[in-house]
């Protein structure tokens, strides 16, 4: 008989949420962007945590976030195509799970 506990130990970690490309988003307010040559690395001052984006297109995404109605618009500015945005949905999707990027309420 297997218990929650049971399934619980042997369960992989959640995947993170769905992530909305039809939303606006931006970079949270409490993180930092420093570009590198590999992609770029992100430091949350609240959480204290450290992300390294490994290609610069999605840090091109990034910057692109604020000034876009949707984080599609973002990724399409950045010269992805439709056939790119699965992968840089689910690196959005982890970048939103630990709070580096948050959704936008402010009207454009």
């Amino acid at each position: 008989m297997s218990t929650d506990l049971d399934a619980a130990a042997g369960a992989a970690p959640a995947a993170p949420a769905p992530f909305d490309l039809e939303a606006a988003w931006q970079v949270s307010e409490l993180v930092s962007i420093r570009p590198e040559r590999f992609g770029a690395m992100l430091y949350h001052f609240g959480n204290r945590r450290l992300s390294f984006l490994k290609n610069r297109t999605l840090f091109t995404v990034l910057q692109g976030l604020a000034e876009s109605a949707t984080a599609r618009d973002a990724c399409l500015a950045a010269g992805l195509t439709e056939a790119d945005l699965p992968v840089y949905r689910t690196a959005l999707a982890a970048l939103a799970a630990s709070d580096m990027i948050r959704e936008r309420t402010d009207p454009q």
